[in-house]
């Protein structure tokens, strides 16, 4: 069975609000070569044998596509963002609807409750890896993990410029994650450190660059441009990393794994694996 990302073209794409702090109005996107380096993206994984679903774009939502915020995956269920920023929360309906279309059983979260889904949601083996504090909430996070019977690891974000778990942490295969250390607090370095056998620290420059937003398939990981020390520890590892140009969706504080939302369960998940 092919692999299945949801994308969603970026037509309305741009810096229309800063709700994290890589997003500056005043450093607009380049649309043009925006679009670009979205469809080099969409090739090389569909070249990597990837079928890519889209999520029609809408205007006055511009970061829809980043469709990894849209959802938890588990099986055929997916949970749904409750986005805490209002700039965010037209998404919620549409990306609902579509997974809906799509054959999911969709669970909707209170009007309370505070969750972004595979951002701050990912599995390593049997364990879901929940980031909190900066988007998402811990008792969200702890009550997601009873509705789909699993261990839940919270962890603290402490940088805001790593806002997502996603953005400094990456699962690869189950025991072995890449991270940036000083995005989580001490108990968030040391949980990782117990929990994963094989975890790579990144360094801070390949961070910025979002080295750990990155998309893995099969053994292939896919990243911006500028993660050289990353990649040599993947090649190490028996990974095949490449690296496309995603300049223009940092400037909003996304990249690869933004940018795609894994419908049929990521690598590092074990139970994508079980009957």
């Amino acid at each position: 069975m092919r692999p299945r990302i949801l994308m969603c073209p970026p037509d309305f794409f741009g810096i229309e609000y800063e709700i994290n702090p890589w997003m500056n109005r005043a450093r607009q996107v380049d649309h043009e070569q925006a679009k670009q380096q979205w469809r080099d993206l969409n090739q090389l994984l569909t070249s990597l044998g990837v079928e890519t679903p889209l999520l029609s774009p809408v205007a006055g939502l511009p970061d829809l596509v980043f469709t990894a915020n849209a959802a938890m995956i588990y099986r055929q269920q997916a949970i749904v963002s409750r986005f805490r920023h209002p700039q965010r929360q037209g998404e919620e309906a549409l990306d609902a609807a579509w997974l809906l279309e799509d054959g999911f059983a969709v669970t909707q979260l209170p009007k309370t409750s505070y969750f972004e889904g595979a951002g701050d949601a990912l599995f390593c083996g049997e364990t879901l890896l929940a980031g909190y504090h900066l988007r998402s909430d811990a008792p969200t996070q702890q009550w997601i993990g009873e509705l789909v019977g699993c261990r839940v690891i919270p962890l603290e974000l402490v940088d805001p410029y790593y806002y997502h778990l996603d953005t400094c942490f990456c699962p690869l295969a189950p025991g072995v994650a890449a991270y940036f250390p000083p995005a989580f607090d001490e108990y968030g370095q040391r949980a990782l450190r117990e929990l994963i056998a094989d975890l790579i620290p990144v360094a801070a420059e390949e961070a910025q660059s979002f080295a750990c937003n990155a998309v893995v398939v099969g053994k292939h990981v896919v990243t911006n441009t500028g993660c050289p020390g990353l990649h040599a520890a993947l090649r190490q590892r028996g990974f095949s990393p490449v690296d496309t140009p995603l300049s223009e969706f940092v400037k909003a504080g996304g990249s690869a794994k933004c940018l795609t939302l894994r419908l049929d369960g990521e690598e590092a998940a074990a139970w994508k694996y079980y009957p």
